[in-house]
């Protein structure tokens, strides 16, 4: 040690946390304690450092060993094929933000490919390796849309290895089971004492799982508590029951219309009108049809709606939010919430026994609608209504669909998650081939992956007809993105004729014909790796 370093070690008293400080602020903003001011400042804070860290060291005390650690439990799913887990390290090791942003490549994302094989991988029920499980888990704590499929995939010895590193506690929070003393499902007393006692994260978790398994036993475990509940908490709570939701739950859903928090009120209206045989659904159709008729005295049957004058005690109870938002009308506002509410069942024999595509035909009179069209796209997205939903769609190929027309494009792939996927994916492809990509984004986000060859050649007949036109394919680059992740690998063959440089049109901009060359080359590259992917997971099925 220096005669400066055995000095400052001398004079200045180990306080660790000040000089920490002081590093963090600089030395030209705080002096180190015991420390005279000066050029040398700088030098004498690391010696004082090295001497407190020496200090710190000698005198710590040995401390008792800890428990053995007991081995992680054994996951008895089959283990993965070799080129799987290869493939799997290869994934983990892609880290996003390498490239440092601008031009792509023709490279692969890799990281983008990791939640499509992990779905396969599950389905095919196999387990992870162990040496990728801290790899796994990081990567899921930095994606929260991968953890669950991480979480199913990595098994018992990730919550192993979660309770050892702080990091990774979230596999505690979001995975059935996973907290430090969760109880089997066929432990009811485990059960009761977990949800008295457990933090607010494992009873979220332990309500979930158990609401999946016995709807019953998880509604009559909320009850037992629901009246000592936080506000926030029995929202959570109260949330929770969307899965399996069934006319059992229509009692105390009942009673919560009445609880003294509104958002509590609003969730248990939103799930009773989910329940066409309540009697809030009863309530809310008798106040919606009351609003919306069909004037027949007109040269056209013509819907005419008479909006709520006011919003009573009794409304508000089951759910109507009576202060409207800024810019909207009060009335309009009301009308709305009461048709979204009812069951969608009420409007043929209130309208001359229509069906939906002859009720959402008819002439709305007075500008409502709009406001009356948005209502039963939301009403038909709540109930799940199918018949509805198809209706309010209308054709793909009408002009309407492309935009604005009543319905917005954000409500129709709403409405598209109703259908089956089939009927989904030939929708959005008829679509594409009147109005073109520009508008089809968020419609192909709710399509079944891998896309269906219909579907699949729209996509790739629009983004040919776009680089034909000379344009950059920035503009495509989150349909190209989705390509990449929902086309059939199958499709890969057929796109090697795009990858060719084309010639330019005059009014072309510069370079176009290159980067649609490159996109469509990381397009038919990703295709074939996940093609080669799904071989890996299916030993015996030969690759691409």
């Amino acid at each position: 040690m220096s005669r400066t370093t055995a000095t400052v070690a001398a004079s200045l008293p180990d306080h660790w946390e000040q000089l920490v400080t002081t590093a963090l602020l600089g030395t030209d903003r705080r002096t180190p304690p015991g420390v005279a001011p000066g050029p040398q400042t700088p030098s004498d804070l690391l010696d004082a450092a090295a001497a407190a860290t020496v200090r710190r060291r000698a005198g710590l005390c040995p401390a008792r060993p800890a428990e053995r650690l007991r081995p992680a439990p054994e996951d008895p799913r089959p283990p993965l094929p070799h080129a799987a887990a290869r493939r799997l390290a290869a994934l983990l090791a892609d880290r996003p933000g390498a490239s440092g942003g601008g031009r792509r490549g023709a490279a692969p994302d890799l990281m983008e490919l990791l939640p499509q094989w992990l779905q396969a991988a599950n389905a095919r029920g196999y387990a992870a390796p162990p040496q990728a499980l801290p790899a796994l888990l990081d990567a899921a704590r930095g994606r929260t849309d991968l953890r669950p499929a991480a979480l199913r995939f990595a098994g018992p010895r990730a919550l192993w290895l979660a309770r050892l590193n702080p990091d990774w506690r979230f596999a505690l929070r979001a995975a059935p089971g996973g907290g430090p003393s969760a109880p089997g499902l066929r432990d009811p007393q485990g059960i009761r004492r977990l949800w008295q006692e457990g933090l607010f994260a494992e009873r979220v978790t332990l309500l979930t799982v158990l609401r999946s398994r016995d709807a019953a036993a998880a509604r009559a475990l909320l009850e037992e508590t629901w009246a000592t509940e936080r506000a926030e908490d029995r929202l959570m709570f109260l949330d929770s029951l969307r899965a399996g939701l069934a006319p059992d739950d229509e009692t105390f859903l009942e009673r919560a219309l009445a609880d003294r928090s509104r958002n509590v009120r609003e969730t248990a209206a939103e799930l009773l009108s989910a329940l066409p045989a309540s009697a809030l659904a009863a309530r809310m159709a008798a106040r919606a049809a009351a609003c919306v008729a069909v004037d027949r005295t007109r040269d056209v049957p013509t819907i005419v709606v008479e909006a709520p004058h006011e919003c009573d005690a009794a409304m508000e109870r089951d759910g109507v939010v009576a202060k409207a938002p800024a810019g909207r009308g009060e009335r309009s506002w009301w009308l709305g919430q009461l048709v979204e509410a009812a069951p969608l069942g009420t409007w043929p024999g209130r309208l001359g026994g229509r069906t939906p595509e002859e009720i959402v035909a008819l002439p709305v009179a007075d500008g409502w609608q709009g406001e009356l069209h948005a209502a039963w796209c939301r009403a038909a997205v709540r109930q799940r209504d199918a018949a509805w939903s198809r209706a309010l769609l209308g054709e793909p190929s009408a002009p309407e669909a492309g935009g604005p027309g009543a319905v917005s494009l954000a409500e129709r792939a709403r409405l598209l998650a109703a259908l089956d996927a089939g009927e989904r994916a030939a929708w959005v492809a008829g679509f594409i081939e009147t109005h073109g990509l520009s508008e089809a984004f968020q419609l192909l986000g709710v399509c079944a992956v891998p896309w269906a060859p219909p579907l699949g050649r729209a996509v790739v007949d629009a983004l040919n007809i776009a680089r034909d036109a000379g344009s950059y394919p920035w503009s495509f680059s989150g349909v190209m993105g989705l390509a990449e992740r929902c086309l059939d690998p199958s499709e890969a063959s057929r796109l090697d004729a795009l990858l060719a440089i084309p010639d330019e049109p005059e009014d072309a901009a510069p370079g176009a014909g290159s980067y649609w060359s490159e996109a469509f080359q990381r397009l038919v590259t990703t295709l074939r790796l996940r093609g080669a992917m799904l071989a890996e997971l299916t030993p015996g099925e030969p690759a691409p």
